[in-house]
């Protein structure tokens, strides 16, 4: 049975970081609705000015941040010590669990184009120890699929495992992401777990997805059912698919902290303020 499109959000655009210029898709108003999935944004631009002011150093607790730079490069570093950049294909996943400060630098590129998400931490878990790994493009599988290609970037895809380090990925909720590529005219159909909340993005272009017209830069939740089928139109789309496990926990936002109650997040910021808010590891100059 396929899976019909709700909830279409269409991005806007807004200023966040030191200056960046983004899009913002998904945020505190959609959690419900997409969860486990939080926030969503996306970059997009030819111009550097746009981006190279980057992200300062901040804080999360409670999430996990995975940011696909499908072009253009990302360097990240952080108070675990991990200092590391991605390109051209690559993704970050930064486990924030009980607290981290990190920086995300961003170098001039021809083009900057991808995403980062935020996917929520059950709550039992999200005290959990920081990590952060990179999965670089060369370790990336790319599958072709009827009607398109499909860039394997987490998870699993019929019988194909994604690479990355062993009993990292998931460890916390399952997350299959997928990056597909579709063909004009064509129809991609990609079959998924009935218990899974889905969701998916148009990175570049328009297509019909779960039954709806969907344009550029707009996320639609798919329900009820085990397949989604994606119908290009008259230019190639990149059409992000992502599938994890709903929480249905209470959700108590904060900025860069994302915690289950009022207290926990009162708490985390009483913590930044006595400086005992990084529970494992320290900034590195």
């Amino acid at each position: 049975m396929d899976r019909h499109a709700t909830n279409v959000v269409k991005g806007f655009r807004t200023i966040d970081g030191g200056g960046v210029s983004l899009v913002r898709v998904l945020g505190n108003q959609t959690a419900d609705a997409f969860d486990p999935f939080l926030m969503l944004d996306s970059f997009d631009s030819t111009d550097p000015d746009d981006y190279t002011a980057g992200f300062p150093f901040h804080t999360h607790r409670g999430i996990e941040t995975i940011t696909y730079v499908r072009q253009g490069g990302m360097h990240h570093r952080d108070s675990m010590g991990y200092e590391d950049t991605v390109s051209d294909g690559g993704v970050q996943w930064m486990c924030a669990g009980s607290g981290v400060m990190h920086e995300e630098t961003i170098p001039p590129a021809k083009r900057l184009l991808g995403v980062q998400l935020w996917l929520n931490m059950p709550a039992a878990e999200k005290m959990a120890s920081p990590r952060y790994h990179a999965i670089r493009s060369s370790d990336i599988e790319e599958i072709k699929i009827e009607g398109g290609d499909l860039r394997l970037l987490a998870g699993r895809y019929v019988d194909t495992d994604g690479r990355t380090h062993t009993g990292y990925q998931g460890e916390h909720l399952p997350l299959d992401y997928y990056d597909l590529g579709v063909e004009p005219g064509r129809t991609v159909a990609i079959d998924v777990n009935e218990d899974r909340s889905v969701l998916a993005f148009t990175l570049e272009g328009s297509a019909r997805i779960g039954g709806l017209p969907v344009g550029p830069k707009t996320a639609v939740r798919l329900e009820g059912g085990d397949r989604v089928v994606i119908e290009g139109k008259d230019e190639r789309a990149q059409v992000l698919l992502m599938s994890s496990k709903r929480l249905d926990e209470p959700v108590a936002w904060g900025g860069p902290i994302v915690m289950s109650t009022r207290e926990e997040l009162m708490d985390a910021f009483r913590e930044l303020e006595d400086g005992s808010f990084l529970k494992e590891g320290s900034l590195r100059d």
